[in-house]
């Protein structure tokens, strides 16, 4: 059949699944050839997925980790700056959708993202233990405006501040806001994304808890009564320092060892001649 003819008959014989570990080198080099931002590679809990008809890749997308922050999407559910933490994983993010070349017809992109909304739940129940609840996206409107989400009946809460995620945290300067896009993926997702039960929600561990202004004053006393485990040799830095500057860069979005690093050595994030670092100061002979 010509793609001039692809018919309402023909739409519906388009199968969304995900993508097999042998066609994971495929998916990443049309991702990379044809998406304007290029490919992604998975973060956290990420499933990529590939529409299908007759044996033809039509689409491809990728559902990832939701935005660490995000404030309108955590407005319109509800969140206060403590209740979104241990709850991010119920959301994942639609980092990548693309429409494969040749393949741009009418309704394709909005049936092909509805036939993922069907999956994505039971495939985080499967793989991940436990339940998704709502979809986000971020659009970029000097590109596109969000037609295909609003036709799959996606919700545009509002535009996000224009500050993107980079290694070293956040960008220092806003690079154009982008239209953010919601999917519940059931009826009553902002009520169960704000259920105090965690039980219900079947996460598992202790909540995380955000630290108060006189929390955040105690550290240094704190990191003081810790025993240092390091041998003496070697040694440059007195272990509060490290636990203080290490405590600093996570509180402010760095993850892992590098990002913390490059967080410490700079001198407008970190410890300050004076002493201070962003949040908390510290004793001059700590």
């Amino acid at each position: 059949m010509e793609l001039a003819e692809f018919t309402s008959e023909a739409l519906m014989e388009i199968r969304v699944r995900p993508v097999e570990p042998s066609e994971e080198a495929r998916y990443q080099e049309q991702m990379a050839r044809h998406h304007y931002l290029g490919a992604l590679a998975k973060i956290g809990e990420t499933v990529w997925y590939v529409a299908i008809w007759r044996e033809q890749w039509v689409a491809q997308l990728s559902l990832s980790a939701a935005a660490l922050k995000c404030g309108v999407r955590d407005r319109w559910i509800g969140w206060d700056f403590r209740s979104q933490y241990g709850r991010l994983n119920l959301i994942a993010n639609n980092s990548r959708f693309l429409i494969l070349p040749g393949w741009q017809r009418p309704n394709i992109g909005s049936w092909v993202l509805s036939l993922t909304e069907r999956r994505a739940g039971s495939n985080w129940r499967t793989r991940f233990g436990h339940p998704l609840l709502l979809l986000e996206t971020f659009v970029d409107p000097q590109r596109f405006h969000g037609g295909v989400y609003r036709a799959a009946n996606w919700m545009e809460p509002g535009l996000t501040q224009g500050y993107r995620r980079i290694r070293e945290g956040y960008s220092a300067q806003s690079d154009g806001p982008k239209r953010v896009f919601v999917r519940p993926l059931c009826r009553d997702a902002r009520a169960q994304l704000t259920r105090p039960d965690r039980d219900r929600l079947q996460l598992t561990g202790a909540p995380k808890s955000m630290l108060n202004a006189e929390q955040m004053r105690q550290l240094p006393q704190c990191f003081k009564t810790i025993p240092d485990p390091r041998r003496r040799q070697g040694r440059r830095h007195r272990l509060p320092v490290v636990l203080g500057i290490a405590a600093g860069a996570i509180l402010c979005g760095m993850r892992g060892y590098k990002a913390i690093s490059n967080w410490g050595s700079k001198p407008a994030n970190g410890l300050t001649a004076g002493g201070r670092m962003d949040g908390m100061s510290f004793p001059a002979n700590m």
